[in-house]
């Protein structure tokens, strides 16, 4: 595999950790802005914010550009966002600094996957995109958890530095290694044909299962540094520790839900979006034991992030001749259920309903979930959708329709 992907695996790293990092330090964060906890969770929200502009944004104004130009510009912004944020005097600004530094999260992705597939054989593409989401994973195993531990011992400033530092460094590998005549896929069709993929209901129903199934999660997740430490007993370094069980979680959940995504999309879908439902429900009663909480921690992290990939392969297989557009409305669904989800999460602890009523939202989202995903199977069947079929290699220069789909399995 070309050393190029390193670069792109750090990009995702860098980024991983910028979304999910807030989770871990949202006590000091609060604390040091002089607002409380369910406000400060509106920083996860601007941050989902950004990504559901800026992914199909920049993913349009970028077309044209090369490759490596498209990462270094998206990287820029990345690195103004989080070095801000890290200045921010107020929990105002410290909100807009989020929403800049999660504008170029979905494109960088989208420019990444291609670049990542151009640089190898067409028989690689999929395994060397997975390569640069391998450091997605890592951010959840390792850089959540370290961040937290470095927001709790020097500050939660230091952590969105390092963050911003990550990203200088992704933009020298890239310069460096990353080849100047990669470039974005051209599209054959406009935009305004490409849009025609969202005049499907079904495409619709699809991101809405992703807005309100992984939005339940998210409700849980955004606040569960308090919970671990308030309900759990969890002291700052066992708070670490759980973050890292979480993201091991998340990784065995993204890599079972690729699996399942080959085999039964819409019956595995239903299966993930009913063990959200279990475990968060689980969690208003295992919290309070450290053992217990720990494994509810794990299966959370597990269940949760199966989602992801079985949703991949289910907008790719309704995408048409839009993958482009289709995979940055992705991005923003994802982004728009970890907004909706610590929105919905800070509002009932801040009507005095306690640390864990947002496990209860998270129920609730997944179960609405769920009820979408009976409505989707439902026009499917009065369309007739027809049943994917292995697909051939894509030929020629265009990474195709043919070559979406070969990554569909690849965690976003």
């Amino acid at each position: 595999m070309p050393i190029a992907l390193l670069a792109l695996a750090v990009g995702a790293f860098g980024i991983g950790t910028t979304e999910f990092v807030m989770m871990g330090v949202l006590p000091q964060v609060a604390a040091d802005l002089g607002v409380s906890i369910p406000t400060a969770g509106h920083l996860i929200t601007g941050y989902a914010l950004g990504v559901v502009i800026g992914a199909p944004l920049l993913t349009v104004l970028g077309a044209r550009l090369s490759g490596r130009t498209m990462l270094v510009a998206t990287m820029g912004l990345f690195i103004a966002g989080n070095a801000l944020f890290a200045l921010a005097p107020s929990a105002d600004l410290g909100m807009a600094f989020r929403f800049l530094a999660g504008l170029p999260h979905g494109a960088f992705f989208g420019a990444g996957a291609v670049v990542a597939a151009r640089l190898v054989e067409p028989g690689q593409r999929a395994r060397a995109v997975s390569m640069m989401f391998m450091g997605l994973t890592l951010a959840n195993v390792v850089g959540v958890p370290l961040g937290t531990l470095l927001g709790q011992h020097v500050g939660w400033r230091a952590t969105f530095a390092v963050v911003a530092a990550i990203g200088v460094v992704t933009v020298a590998a890239i310069a460096r290694l990353v080849p100047g005549e990669v470039r974005p896929r051209a599209s054959r069709s406009s935009v305004l044909d490409q849009l025609a993929a969202f005049r499907q209901p079904q495409m619709w129903l699809a991101l809405a299962i992703v807005t309100f199934g992984l939005g339940g999660t998210f409700a849980c997740l955004s606040y569960l540094t308090p919970v671990l430490t308030d309900v759990s007993g969890f002291s700052g370094t066992g708070v670490t520790l759980l973050l890292v069980v979480a993201g091991l979680g998340m990784t065995l959940g993204n890599y079972l839900g690729g699996r399942i995504a080959d085999r039964a999309v819409l019956p595995g879908l239903c299966a993930a979006l009913v063990g959200i439902a279990v475990v968060l429900g689980a969690f208003t009663l295992t919290s309070g034991n450290k053992v217990t909480a720990a494994v509810t921690v794990f299966a959370i992290g597990a269940v949760g992030f199966m989602v992801a990939p079985i949703m991949q392969a289910v907008v790719m297989d309704r995408a048409g001749g839009a993958p482009a557009l289709v995979s940055a409305a992705l991005q923003s669904a994802f982004n728009i259920a970890n907004s909706i989800g610590a929105h919905a999460g800070g509002l009932v602890i801040a009507h005095g309903l306690g640390l864990l009523a947002p496990s209860v939202v998270g129920v609730a989202l997944s179960v609405l979930g769920l009820v979408l995903t009976g409505a989707l199977a439902a026009a499917d069947r009065r369309a007739r959708v027809p049943v994917s079929t292995p697909d051939t290699e894509p030929v020629g220069d265009d990474w195709d329709l043919a070559a979406e789909r070969e990554l569909a399995a690849v965690p976003a």
